[in-house]
């Protein structure tokens, strides 16, 4: 930003050209770091949005990073894009000259290669202005395919309204950043060359705001990326669900951008409800980690058009597989849509489903994944993948119960279409339980574990949720048979689990290959609360909570002996089982206090050492949706009835 002539950076950590060659075409002779900063005096996060207010020269900037959450709102949801608002005002009572700059690098299309891209400039009408448009994109696109997890194909764009003031450019990042920073405004070119050495291309927008007063004033900016198609799912090449309500990404550009003060209204309106249903439920910390998980979790998914255009919702494993719509990675991320949204738990559920009832998937037990490499979701026909038998089967039937109880109007039909596939899943864990054999189960990173005690109890609750589903469409025969197997393999489970010791848990069946004395936690046990089946003792959670209290450690409390690592969401879900004794404020506060001090600067991370609070491994997974679980478990009716109103949408195309 320039102030009165004198340039001050605000983001990032720019090099360039002190002296800009003639036309902006000519060699760099040197780079130089940019030294002068606006001091940042607040970082406000929201669920929707986070926003930096820096000062400097008697200027404040507001820069404002918004992702908007619409629940309910398929049309808005669907959409791609972000905003990023710059709001600029006078602190000292003085009218000072201001002039805006911020570029994207040809890195958001291509970290490998920046001269592999290509780019225009374009202009986009939409109904409040026309709108002035960066669109970058492979020069070879290759089709579901990824690059150092990029997509391979689509187009980025990057927009401003055109106004009065605005000036744009393109080339190598020092000489328009040095053109900026010399004559506060860029050059309305569009150098198609690519750089030479270390040069990357950027694609730049300088706003001059004239002079500016105490009145704030606003700019608004749109980036996103979008992808036709988007998901290849089996044999289909399956569209994004945008397209069913924009002809083309111009007007789908050009409706969210004049939708930006809506946009605003019902973000505000999100986070409000959200804020307050939090600090209730855990107070200002807790609140707090579900402001920075939204985000995260809603951002690891995609929207598309289904076979038949029906709204399919699929899930991208981040940072860890890269597996598509990976069960043991919706299942933690669940909380934030089961108390949102819970139509869009339903959308992610509906393909992992329609796969496995197609009989392409062998086994007779729920998939683990939909495809090895996000975004081909192309199945494994030949049952070779990540094998979680217990896990998955347990998570696909605890989620479906889950979004029966807060979807009543379309339960029965879901519960009707999806039985028979639901009870081959629930007549496997009857079948392998009430002791698990040597498994993998979704804490693949600790191994394989035979006769796991957290395991069996994920599959119990399994069959149990089965007896719910049964419920909901009168098969009154088998909510009977379920619900007795269940409590059956309770008795076995709370005979088999206990230490010798008589104070908590093991984490093996009566100390199995060596488990006396060990321990873990037992997250597994948050659906009997979710679904409300009560099949655990008070005992046990009394048992628990002292146990737990006890073992805690300074960032959280150790996932199993004897590691001292901790998984974020699992101690949420264990904070929400456990909501009525002190453990649950101990882990949100512990938990928090990694969040917030954790020297690793990476996407909030799930997984870290509860001794160091840093990162062990994983980053940006939607599995942080965890952080919801205290809050799934209002009361359906209660969460439907806070909802904010949205407006009609438009019918799809």
């Amino acid at each position: 930003m320039r102030v009165d002539g004198v340039p001050y950076l605000f983001a990032g950590a720019p090099s360039l050209a002190p002296e800009v060659p003639a036309g902006a075409r000519g060699r760099v002779g040197k780079r130089i770091q940019f030294g002068r900063d606006l001091s940042q005096s607040l970082l406000e996060t929201t669920p929707t949005r986070s926003r930096f207010y820096l000062k400097g020269s008697g200027i404040r900037l507001i820069v404002e990073f918004l992702s908007p959450v619409e629940p309910g709102n398929l049309r808005s949801q669907a959409i791609p894009m972000s905003y990023v608002l710059l709001t600029a005002e006078s602190l000292d009572g003085n009218p000072h000259d201001v002039q805006i700059y911020m570029d994207i690098s040809g890195e958001w299309v291509s970290s490998f290669n920046p001269g592999s891209i290509s780019w225009a400039s374009v202009r986009v009408s939409s109904s409040n202005d026309d709108l002035q448009v960066w669109t970058v994109y492979p020069s070879q696109p290759r089709l579901f395919a990824e690059q150092d997890q990029l997509p391979a194909w689509g187009t980025v764009i990057w927009a401003t309204p055109r106004f009065s003031g605005l000036t744009f450019q393109s080339g190598p990042d020092v000489m328009v950043r040095g053109q900026f920073v010399r004559y506060g405004r860029l050059a309305n070119d569009n150098n198609s060359s690519h750089p030479s050495g270390n040069d990357l291309p950027v694609f730049a927008f300088s706003i001059d705001l004239g002079r500016v007063a105490a009145a704030p004033v606003t700019v608004p900016l749109f980036i996103g990326r979008v992808r036709t198609p988007a998901i290849r799912y089996l044999s289909y090449d399956l569209q994004p669900l945008w397209t069913r309500y924009f002809p083309t990404w111009r007007e789908m550009l050009g409706f969210f951008a004049a939708d930006v003060t809506g946009a605003r209204h019902r973000a505000d309106m999100l986070d409000s409800q959200i804020m307050a249903d939090a600090t209730a439920a855990g107070g200002k910390a807790y609140a707090g980690l579900c402001a920075i998980a939204l985000r995260q979790a809603y951002g690891g998914t995609e929207l598309v058009a289904g076979p038949g255009g029906k709204p399919w919702a699929f899930l991208k494993e981040i940072s860890s597989d890269g597996n598509v719509s990976t069960v043991d990675v919706i299942y933690p991320a669940s909380p934030a849509w089961i108390y949102a949204d819970p139509a869009y738990l339903g959308m992610l559920l509906e393909p992992l489903l329609a796969y496995a009832e197609a009989g392409g998937w062998p086994k007779p037990y729920a998939e683990h994944d939909l495809g090895a490499a996000y975004p081909n979701a192309t199945g494994h026909n030949n049952g070779i993948e990540e094998n979680m038998p217990v896990e998955e089967c347990g998570n696909m039937l605890i989620m479906a119960a889950a979004y029966l109880k807060r979807r009543p109007a379309t339960a029965s039909a879901f519960a009707s279409a999806h039985y028979r596939i639901l009870k081959k899943w629930a007549d496997y864990l009857v079948s392998d339980l009430p002791d698990p054999g040597y498994q993998n189960q979704t804490d693949d990173f600790a191994g394989h574990i035979a006769h796991s005690v957290n395991l069996a109890l994920k599959g119990i609750m399994g069959i149990a949720a089965m007896a719910q589903i049964a419920d909901v469409i009168g098969n009154i025969a088998d909510r009977a048979d379920y619900s007795a197997l269940a409590r059956q393999y309770l008795s076995f489970w709370l005979a088999h689990a206990d230490d010798p010791d008589g104070r908590h848990l093991d984490l093996t069946y009566s100390g199995s290959d060596g488990g006396d004395g060990t321990w873990g936690t037992l997250y597994n046990a948050y659906a009997d609360r979710l679904l409300g089946t009560n099949l655990i003792p008070s005992t046990i959670q009394a048992e628990q909570a002292a146990w737990y209290s006890r073992k805690i450690k300074p960032f959280g409390l150790p996932l199993q002996v004897p590691h001292l690592y901790a998984k974020t969401d699992w101690q949420m879900f264990t904070a929400a089982w456990l909501s009525a004794y002190p453990i649950k404020n101990d882990l949100i506060q512990r938990v928090y206090a990694y969040a917030n001090t954790t020297p690793s600067r990476v996407p909030f991370s799930d997984l870290y050492n509860t001794i160091t609070g840093r990162q062990v491994k994983f980053q940006a997974r939607p599995v942080q949706g965890g952080m919801f679980a205290l809050l799934a478990l209002k009361p359906a009716a209660e969460m439907a009835m806070q909802r904010p109103k949205l407006p009609p949408e438009t019918t799809p195309a």
